[in-house]
């Protein structure tokens, strides 16, 4: 019962194409042009966009020839992708209706480093191209049997409403979906980074930072709902825009979207409890998503501190994917 009333609390009044990624059935679907990546490894890493995986490994390629510049050219990439949450709190309401009173688990979440952006299309199709699919290693064995219903509109590798391997060259920069939690883990450890927990999402979103103020946001750029920073269903939009839209929406450190456009993938598992007290257990394991999506009805879904959870095989049209970095140590 908890379950259903939890999906019901997600369900969406119909819409013109609600719930129906524009590139399905699309007669005007632009399939994207492959790009010519290096043979050389590091310099392909490179241009990949593997750039926590070349600055996280770099000894196995000191003796190449252009090793320092390639290293410095990634650092700077990740300092232009990313940026830094502080130390701060989040606390995780417990109960499936979030009732004032109701139970909360708190959390210090210490620095951390937040992609500015979610994965863009075009991004996740360097993970695609250069064989994430088939990358037995990017993986735990325990999914290796579902890898083969990871498919395409057309039974190629890839996103759910992709076609032949490609995605819309239209959408190169509005944010992949169509992929479950152990896509979104499988890209970022092939990209050299991490989802980020839920707690610490969460803390990025509503800036709970260490202070003796002890200010928690319900929105990033503050406490009232403004359709002009965010993309919901009152936004008016109706599908995806660019990872790059709203920015009077961003956190105060400057990441983008965190409300809005799509939801977005945690490693935490999903745990809530019914209004007796009672753990809710699905049949299938459920990770947390937050923020809310492009067709998020209610508006009291896409905040700060709203928590909901999808199971892990879900291939959702409004869910999408978010890296993080453990902060550098001093």
């Amino acid at each position: 019962m908890a379950l259903q009333l939890l999906a019901s609390l997600r369900k969406q009044p119909p819409k013109k194409s609600a719930g129906i990624p524009p590139t399905q059935n699309d007669p005007d679907f632009v399939a994207s042009v492959p790009a010519k990546l290096a043979e050389d490894e590091f310099l392909c890493m490179m241009q990949a966009g593997r750039y926590g995986t070349v600055a996280a490994r770099p000894e196995k390629f000191s003796r190449h020839p252009q090793f320092r510049e390639v290293c410095k050219a990634a650092t700077e990439a990740i300092d232009d992708r990313f940026n830094l949450v502080p130390e701060g709190y989040a606390s995780l309401a417990m109960s499936l209706n979030d009732e004032p009173g109701c139970e909360e688990v708190d959390h210090l979440v210490e620095p951390y480093l937040l992609a500015r952006c979610c994965v863009t299309n075009a991004e996740f199709q360097m993970f695609v191209d250069c064989g994430g699919y088939q990358n037995l290693d990017l993986w735990d064995e325990e999914i290796w049997p579902h890898l083969i219903d990871f498919k395409d509109q057309t039974d190629e590798s890839g996103p759910r409403w992709w076609r032949k391997g490609r995605h819309d060259q239209r959408r190169a920069d509005h944010p992949v979906v169509g992929v479950c939690n152990y896509e979104a883990a499988a890209y970022a450890r092939w990209a050299g980074y991490r989802l980020p927990t839920e707690p610490e999402w969460q803390m990025a979103a509503s800036w709970r930072i260490r202070s003796a103020a002890h200010v928690s946001r319900r929105y990033p750029w503050g406490d009232a709902l403004d359709v002009r920073h965010c993309n919901i269903w009152a936004s008016g939009l109706g599908q995806t825009q660019p990872v790059t839209s709203f920015p009077g929406g961003c956190a105060p450190n400057g990441v983008l979207q965190l409300i809005g456009n799509v939801w977005e993938w945690t490693m935490s598992d999903f745990e809530i409890k019914a209004e007796e007290g009672r753990t809710v257990v699905g049949d299938m394991l459920m990770k947390s998503i937050r923020g809310g999506a492009f067709d998020t009805y209610f508006p009291w879904q896409a905040t700060a501190t709203f928590r909901s959870g999808a199971i892990c095989l879900a291939r959702s049209h409004n869910i999408g994917i978010r890296c993080a970095m453990d902060a550098p140590k001093e």
